[in-house]
């Protein structure tokens, strides 16, 4: 679980960052998980973009992404969802939970 400190780094980390998974009319099944998991393997924090035949509610993707991929949701903005999952890599340096 994510702090609101860390949750505020997070968003600022991905404001700059471009959607590597996009979810479209086929909305969230198991190659957009897959996706989603290959993409936080590889960068920790990941933007999400749902298309506009995506008709399933932003939240309701982000929680199911969010419990397919191991993940935590750090923002659902609009049609973007930014989430993060931590590797081994340790790529993101979060501040400390009290």
């Amino acid at each position: 679980m994510l702090t609101g400190k860390q949750v505020r780094y997070l968003r600022s980390l991905g404001h700059h960052l471009q959607p590597v998974v996009r979810v479209g009319k086929e909305e969230v099944n198991e190659k957009v998980i897959a996706s989603v998991d290959e993409a936080l393997n590889t960068h920790e924090l990941v933007k999400v973009k749902l298309q506009e035949g995506c008709i399933t509610p932003r939240a309701e993707v982000a929680d199911a992404l969010a419990q397919g991929a191991g993940a935590d949701t750090a923002q659902v903005l609009g049609r973007t969802i930014l989430l993060y999952r931590a590797s081994d890599k340790e790529l993101i340096d979060l501040p400390k939970a009290r």
